[in-house]
């Protein structure tokens, strides 16, 4: 009778170690083969060697563009920029970028919808980035995706070199005297809006200058806005959580295109005050009087604008050129707001706050006139200011492609693949052009 050697045969054990041994190596990562440069330079991308790049860095922003994007050659160099300093850091983070354009399946399997989008990949999972792309912001901000959640420090130069690390860009919670296990949830939870930390051994000397008198104690600081305020507890439940959603954004938030979508994304009504100009002395005399009215109303957010300086956002409330300002009212963040009736505008001849306090009464008490805002959403505004001139591209494009499906049916003229497609990219960079009359393309633009 015929005998058959097994797997399991002694003879056999070593070479069926070392084919499981190769299988497991060529599946640890695609990168074998691939080398990519570590030198801070944007490494370009291809179908070839996307998913080696993937595997082979712990940290890789890719900018997803189009060669004929204009926003996409604006971030280019600013991409530039910012490589060399993102690949110092302890945790490097790489820079690449790919055509999405050319190589559609990537696109399609990235959910690539406009140009240009950044992505980053940690340890291979893909992140949408949505902040912002001026390069040192962008470096600040990539900063917080690799530092940990809660940083451990023993010392007062400890507390002083992570607050000058950290930058003005975000909100820095201070946990002095404060357990780690009581805020590393919250920590994780927020780590992309704020900088947290623990501090476990430090002098009277910083209690004075964080302005806290006993522990344990949460400090909040706003560096750009030169504001902190404390907790003292309790720090369980609700009371925690909500302490670091109310001091996400300072007491009283300037309107910019930016700070707009960070209002998005706070869930409180909004105290909002129309100005002539918010970055005159009055206007800095207001904000002073409104952080003190803000510091008593936590459950609302308060925010000033100037009508010199969006005059397109203050519109939808019903404000132009002949309105009485200062105005107050309360706005829910999406198309409803609310006066107050008797205390719509503000006036020289009566104390300030005395009048803030009047008009907080009144919204408290309702007796309030809701209105709904006019025209389109407030972040419309950011994403799609359309001009006149591209109304007539718009006429111009329709009335070519008119032209072009007669001529064809006639016989008379048949355009190729390419030059179509050239024409069709170079109209669609026109139109994108002229729907952004600003300067310097905000966070999030994109081109369909």
């Amino acid at each position: 009778m015929a005998s058959h050697r097994s797997w399991s045969s002694p003879s056999l054990v070593p070479l069926r170690g070392f084919l499981w041994l190769l299988v497991w190596l060529l599946s640890l990562s695609p990168a074998l083969g691939h080398s990519f440069p570590r030198d801070g330079t944007v490494i370009e991308l291809d179908e070839s060697n996307f998913d080696a790049a993937i595997s082979s860095f712990d940290f890789i922003l890719v900018d997803f563009y189009a060669p004929w994007c204009g926003h996409c050659k604006r971030l280019s160099p600013e991409l530039d920029v910012a490589a060399p300093k993102l690949a110092e850091l302890n945790e490097p983070i790489v820079i690449a970028k790919i055509n999405a354009d050319k190589y559609r399946k990537l696109a399609t399997k990235y959910d690539i919808d406009g140009f240009p989008t950044l992505k980053l990949f940690s340890h291979g999972v893909p992140i949408e980035y949505t902040g912002p792309r001026k390069a040192d912001l962008l470096v600040r901000f990539l900063k917080k995706f690799v530092a940990p959640d809660v940083s451990l420090l023993e010392s007062d130069s400890a507390v002083q070199s992570f607050v000058e690390a950290a930058g003005t860009h975000f909100p820095i919670f201070i946990g002095f005297g404060v357990n780690e296990s009581l805020i590393v949830e919250l920590a994780s939870k927020y780590k992309k809006k704020a900088w947290f930390s623990v501090v476990k051994g430090f002098s009277e000397d910083i209690m004075i200058t964080y302005d806290f008198d006993k522990v344990p104690a949460l400090v909040s600081l706003h560096p750009a806005y030169n504001e902190q305020s404390v907790f003292y507890g309790p720090f369980e439940g609700e009371f925690l959580e909500e302490f670091i959603q109310h001091n996400q954004l300072p007491l009283c938030v300037p309107i910019t295109y930016d700070t707009v979508k960070l209002l998005n994304s706070d869930k409180r009504n909004i105290v909002l005050t129309i100005l002539e100009d918010q970055e005159d002395e009055k206007a800095l005399e207001m904000a002073k009087n409104l952080r003190a009215a803000a510091s008593a109303n936590r459950d609302l957010l308060f925010a000033y604008v100037g009508f010199k300086q969006w005059e397109e956002f203050v519109d939808t409330f019903d404000v132009n050129k002949k309105s009485a300002l200062p105005k107050m009212l309360v706005w829910d963040g999406n198309e409803a707001y609310h006066l107050v009736t008797g205390s719509e505008t503000l006036n020289d001849e009566e104390d300030v706050r005395s009048q803030i306090s009047r008009f907080l009464e009144g919204y408290r008490e309702g007796r309030t006139i809701q209105k709904k805002i006019s025209g389109p959403s407030i972040l419309g505004f950011i994403n799609s200011l359309i001009s006149i001139k591209t109304v007539y591209i718009i006429v111009f494009v329709t009335a070519f492609v008119m032209l072009i499906q007669y001529l064809s049916k006639q016989g008379d003229y048949t355009p190729s693949v390419e030059q179509t497609r050239s024409q069709t990219e170079e109209t669609d960079r026109m139109v994108s052009e002229s729907e952004n009359p600003r300067k310097n393309y905000q966070p999030g633009d994109k081109e369909d």
